[in-house]
């Protein structure tokens, strides 16, 4: 993997999410309540919502227009939704958030 520093941990609120731009689009970095650090599409498949304006709780966010959650952890869709977004590798070294370019590339060459 070829990981690339997008900013710091502390750039997110517990919590809260921020977005980087990239080849593939637009990703929603999260953070929950525990620490941990998400990479996900920010694009809601069912109307096109900006995950990254949603609600987290536990490791799911809930999409601000019309309620639909989605496993921060696998993309799934929660309950009766369908549906899943992609999720990306992204891991938190001496406190900076690191991005595996390797994957993105690999996903704007498809």
């Amino acid at each position: 993997m070829n990981w690339i520093d997008i900013g710091a941990l502390t750039d997110i609120p517990q919590r809260g999410a921020r977005v980087v731009k990239t080849q593939v689009g637009c990703i929603a970095l999260f953070r929950t309540g525990d620490d941990q650090v998400f990479a996900v599409s920010d694009t809601c498949p069912h109307k096109g919502g900006p995950l990254s304006e949603g609600i987290v709780h536990g490791h799911q966010v809930t999409c601000p227009l019309h309620n639909w959650v989605f496993s921060l952890e696998t993309g799934q869709a929660q309950g009766a939704d369908k549906g899943q977004i992609d999720t990306y590798a992204v891991r938190v070294e001496d406190g900076r958030l690191m991005l595996d370019q390797t994957q993105l590339q690999q996903r704007s060459a498809a």
